[in-house]
């Protein structure tokens, strides 16, 4: 094993693996940058999003979403624990990194003609998405083949790696040359979606695995998490210029503000109450079902961004929807955040907590009440409001009793271990 380079130069040098023990190893500025790209690409499926709901075309506007959402994610995902391994940043790896940016940018300009082609129901238009993401895979490929050739001890997994990806990214491409009805499309893609997803389990247990970092990787998925909130920051101002603009400033204005800051807020402090990167470093194998898990947490976040753009069309009058549809697209996300952070926390630490069960049904009766609230007459900024005490009702049973049974749990993983 060796460690990046601490000098300023970026010659070519060996692709070897890192220690995955490396002492106070973050993100790098080069993976600061890739993340920024994630931002453009969250705020066209979210915007896309946005556009389908408020026209109350609520099917269409899911399986698009999911379709943007797992190709953005997906493609993220292998690039960040490839990068965790081996990144050893020379001149080789920066330009890798640079055409993956490019390939992400690619992808975002094309997800607007996904969303447009799913709507009309005809065929699946994914020919620039699918370029774009192929550009980011097949710069994978070649830093899998870099890998094969310096670390002859995981050169089959390395090759394995580089072999498979070629083989999916070859299937994308004859899906947009073949473009068969809408349906056969998108049951071809979820096949090869699943192809792309059983790569790393096929890969990463022919030999003894690469030498990701557990607290990289936490480091580098939080950040994510971080970035994709950033969505639901965008809706709230987006919520707050439609109220100014249509009422002046009012009490209304305020609950939209708070209620979308604070709901940020407390999506932030939620996840980051999952110890993820001590019980990584412990339970290795415990990986998979952590990473995997997270493209629902992210694409969860960024559908509550889509929900509060979507009041924002409510609010200035465009929207065909009314404002329980609308208070719906944001409650819908929040709980569905919520369902899978619980989840991913119970499959991280392999235990059951009946506390959790509490919290997760006061979350829901929080959302409940939201809906019920603007059903029943309520402002949307009162709806909005009202849904921000689904995190708070979480934060307070973590802080006054939660992160006891957490530190119980810890040590008994920590003494298995």
């Amino acid at each position: 094993m060796t460690t990046a380079q601490t000098g300023r130069e970026h010659r070519l040098r060996r692709m070897l693996g890192r220690n995955p023990n490396e002492t106070h190893r973050t993100a790098s500025p080069l993976e600061l940058l890739y993340d920024l790209t994630l931002v453009v690409a969250f705020s066209q499926a979210g915007t896309q999003m946005a556009h389908l709901l408020e026209l109350g075309r609520f099917g269409a506007a899911i399986t698009a979403f999911a379709f943007a959402m797992f190709a953005i994610c997906w493609a993220w995902i292998n690039y960040t624990w490839l990068a965790s391994a081996f990144d050893n940043d020379d001149v080789y790896f920066r330009i890798a990194t640079m055409v993956q940016m490019m390939g992400v940018l690619v992808m975002a300009l094309g997800l607007p003609a996904i969303f447009h082609s799913i709507d009309e129901g005809i065929h699946l238009d994914n020919a620039v998405a699918v370029a774009g993401y192929v550009v980011m895979r097949l710069s994978t490929l070649a830093l899998w083949m870099r890998a094969a050739r310096h670390n002859p001890h995981l050169r089959r997994t390395a090759l394995t790696y580089s072999g498979l990806i070629a083989i999916a990214q070859a299937a994308w491409i004859a899906l947009i040359f073949v473009d068969p009805p809408l349906l056969v499309a998108l049951a071809l893609a979820a096949v090869v979606g699943v192809f792309e997803m059983a790569i790393p389990v096929i890969a990463e247990r022919l030999q003894s695995g690469t030498p990701w970092h557990p607290h990289h990787v936490a480091e580098r998925y939080g950040l994510l998490v971080i970035i994709t909130i950033g969505e639901v920051v965008l809706g709230t101002i987006l919520a707050i210029s439609a109220v100014v603009e249509e009422y002046g400033w009012s009490a209304e204005a305020g609950f939209v503000a708070f209620g979308g800051t604070a709901l940020a807020f407390g999506l932030w402090w939620l996840y980051f109450t999952m110890p993820s990167a001590e019980v990584l470093a412990r339970h290795r194998e415990r990986a998979f079902s952590w990473g995997y898990g997270h493209m629902v947490v992210f694409g969860s976040i960024a559908a509550a961004g889509a929900g509060l753009h979507v009041a924002a069309y409510v609010i200035e009058g465009t929207a065909h929807i009314d404002t329980t549809a609308a208070i719906l697209t944001l409650v819908i996300p929040i709980g569905v955040f919520m369902t899978a952070l619980f989840t991913l926390y119970s499959v991280l630490l392999r235990q059951f907590d009946g506390f959790h069960v509490w919290l997760f049904l006061g979350a829901l009766v929080a959302l409940v009440a939201a809906v019920v609230a603007v059903a029943s007459g309520a402002s949307l900024g009162t709806g909005i409001l009202i849904s921000v005490l689904a995190p708070v009702v979480v934060i307070v049973g973590y802080e006054a009793v939660g992160h006891r049974h957490q530190a119980a749990a810890l040590a008994r993983i920590l003494a298995w271990g």
